[in-house]
């Protein structure tokens, strides 16, 4: 099939075809009969662009119907009524048998069913079959209430768990997308830092990380930017917390994650000096900051539960007089930027061989950000070589 030239990387039809197989497959295993996934937004919207390779963007709900013997349906943003089938060998929709489209919006309130109005359309014939949800944490409750009113006879079953153990182990196409992120990142990193000059903002150090990016095929993502005197360590923000000027004897701390070309996330996160050389004691604790990384490195073999990880980690830290994780430092990556499985204590999904994990140690102590980002495939025997090139040092600027 010709795909339109519009489409920024698409992935393969024979990888979709392979997603579509496996998840056909678990589907006929747990006597699930359709699918109903939603999503927003293109950042954790990676249900939709999985089925399709078409992204959910910017607020507006893209909502997809998935048989077990049959093409989808999709219900988009677009006119009233909008209701065609797909043409035979369509360039964008592929697996798709008919767009539903209506002009429904968040804020408007009063079009809180205009889609699932039209979902229900296409799960008329599953109205007494098992309908599994995919989700539901970005689906509305709108669509989901409006569906089990429409259809109370269907059985009902959330199959986000299942979709979510295919999702996680990349294929080797996936995997060579992966890898282009990660060096696209590193050419980010590098044209923000060579920018870096007192008097700008962080926001404007943050935009040409944002723009070498778009500039090599990435879509979407989050650029967080903070400066800070050293000595007087900060936490990084987003957009509306990067306006503070930057001045000489700052530490400036860029964290780039965002989708390469075809739309897989990775991260790289470092730290540069404005101005003066790095201190010893900076370079003491990056120095610490990696073996705290190569402690949970070593613990990301096939198999292991995501608790003990996170439980190995943070007794190496509270061992080493360093403060405990209490969020989220290691986790997966794909078409969401955060991604099972999530290395806690509350995560049941055991690290897997062909996963892309992201680990970032980051923590405030002797009077500085102290942190490292970067992503790594498991292979059989745990992770393979670090995917970014951007070397593992707190670089001197200016």
């Amino acid at each position: 099939m010709a795909l339109s030239e519009r489409l920024n990387t698409p992935i393969s039809t024979a990888e979709l075809e392979r997603r579509w197989r496996a998840v056909r497959a678990a589907m006929a295993a747990e006597k699930i009969d359709v699918l109903l996934m939603q999503n927003n937004n293109d950042h954790m919207g990676g249900y939709v662009r999985y089925f399709t390779d078409m992204p959910a963007t910017n607020g507006y709900p893209v909502t997809v119907v998935f048989p077990r013997d049959d093409e989808m349906s999709v219900v988009c943003q677009g006119p009233f009524g909008g209701g065609e089938p797909t043409a035979q060998g369509d360039q964008t929709w592929r697996g798709v048998k008919k767009i539903l489209t209506t002009p429904s919006y968040a804020s408007a309130h009063y079009t809180k069913d205009y889609d699932p109005e039209l979902a229900a359309k296409a799960l008329e014939p599953f109205r007494n079959a098992t309908i599994g949800y995919v989700g539901t944490y970005q689906m509305s409750f709108a669509m989901l209430d409006f569906i089990k009113r429409t259809f109370p006879k269907a059985r009902y079953v959330d199959a986000s768990d299942m979709i979510d153990r295919i999702k996680v182990i990349k294929s080797a196409e996936e995997m060579d997308l992966i890898k282009r992120a990660a060096l696209m990142q590193d050419g980010a990193m590098r044209a923000a830092f060579a920018a870096v000059k007192p008097g700008m903002r962080d926001t404007e150090v943050a935009a040409v990380a944002q723009h070498y990016s778009v500039s090599h095929g990435s879509e979407n993502g989050i650029y967080l930017c903070a400066s800070m005197p050293l000595g007087k360590p900060s936490k990084f923000g987003n957009k509306h917390m990067q306006n503070r000027v930057i001045q000489n004897g700052d530490q400036i701390a860029l964290l780039v994650e965002d989708s390469g070309p075809g739309g897989m996330y990775t991260e790289l996160g470092r730290s540069c000096v404005v101005g003066v050389k790095v201190p010893q004691a900076m370079k003491d604790e990056l120095a610490f900051c990696m073996e705290s990384r190569k402690f949970t490195l070593d613990l990301l073999k096939p198999g292991t539960p995501s608790k003990d990880v996170w439980d190995g980690f943070n007794a190496f830290m509270r061992k080493n007089g360093r403060p405990m994780e209490s969020r989220l430092y290691c986790h997966g990556q794909g078409y969401d930027l955060v991604e099972r499985p999530l290395v806690r204590s509350d995560e049941p999904m055991a690290i897997e061989k062909d996963m892309n994990i992201v680990v970032h140690p980051t923590y405030i102590h002797a009077g500085y950000l102290n942190w490292l980002c970067d992503n790594y495939l498991i292979g059989g025997n745990g992770p393979g070589d670090r995917l970014h090139q951007f070397p593992e040092e707190v670089v001197e600027v200016g």
